[in-house]
């Protein structure tokens, strides 16, 4: 039973990760593309079309982690009684460094890291999930998907190995607001493809210093 509720959750986070609410009901998919995120900025334009300028496809062997140093900051979104977090380190030596949280009703369904690193012929996605004692689900290689196609605004990543998920594509609507569309094949050969749109998050509330606040000493 609980190799089989992991797997389950798997899939599920697997789904949040890349735009893939699979256990949803369809109007709670629908429904989260449109809605609003509590501190997120309104959505003020859509993605340039496939043939203006800035969307010329780029050979994916160039491309440079700068590519997506838009990602940086926290990411949310809402399905239903679940919410998943994500936040993006700034790209630095080579590697951007992301974490996602997945929470139902309070409670903590999985906790995922995963890296884009910068190789000589691109960019390579890794993912891997831990519960939330840090204890690895995956006991062999963290689950790797390479990017094959990109332009200004559209990023897509392929898996060679598996279908969980089989591809990948993040579509910058503009600076608070991206879409992620996947396609998932289970082991059965049934295939999904489900969109979700995830919204920036305002930087998370920092303590004042104490030097700030505090009170002029005494002489």
């Amino acid at each position: 039973m609980l190799a089989a509720r992991r797997a389950a959750v798997r899939i599920f986070a697997i789904a949040v990760l890349f735009g893939l609410p699979a256990l949803l009901p369809v109007n709670a998919q629908q429904s989260s593309s449109a809605a609003r995120r509590p501190g997120s900025k309104p959505v003020t334009g859509a993605a340039p079309d496939a043939t203006s300028p800035s969307a010329v496809p780029q050979d994916p062997s160039t491309a440079k982690l700068s590519n997506f140093a838009w990602l940086e900051g926290r990411w949310r979104g809402e399905w239903g009684p679940r919410t998943a977090e994500q936040t993006w380190m700034a790209p630095i030596a080579g590697t951007l460094v992301g974490t996602f949280r997945l929470v139902e009703m309070e409670k903590p369904l999985v906790i995922e890291l995963f890296t884009l690193v910068q190789r000589p012929d691109g960019i390579n996605f890794y993912f891997r999930h831990f519960t939330p004692e840090l204890v690895p689900w995956e006991k062999s290689e963290a689950t790797l998907l390479n990017l094959t196609s990109l332009d200004t605004n559209k990023f897509v990543f392929e898996n060679r190995v598996s279908g969980m998920p089989k591809s990948a594509t993040l579509t910058r609507i503009n600076a608070d607001t991206y879409i992620s569309r996947s396609e998932l094949i289970s082991e059965k050969g049934d295939p999904q493809t489900i969109e979700i749109t995830y919204h920036r998050q305002p930087p998370a509330a920092t303590a004042a210093s104490g030097g700030n606040g505090a009170r002029p000493k005494k002489p």
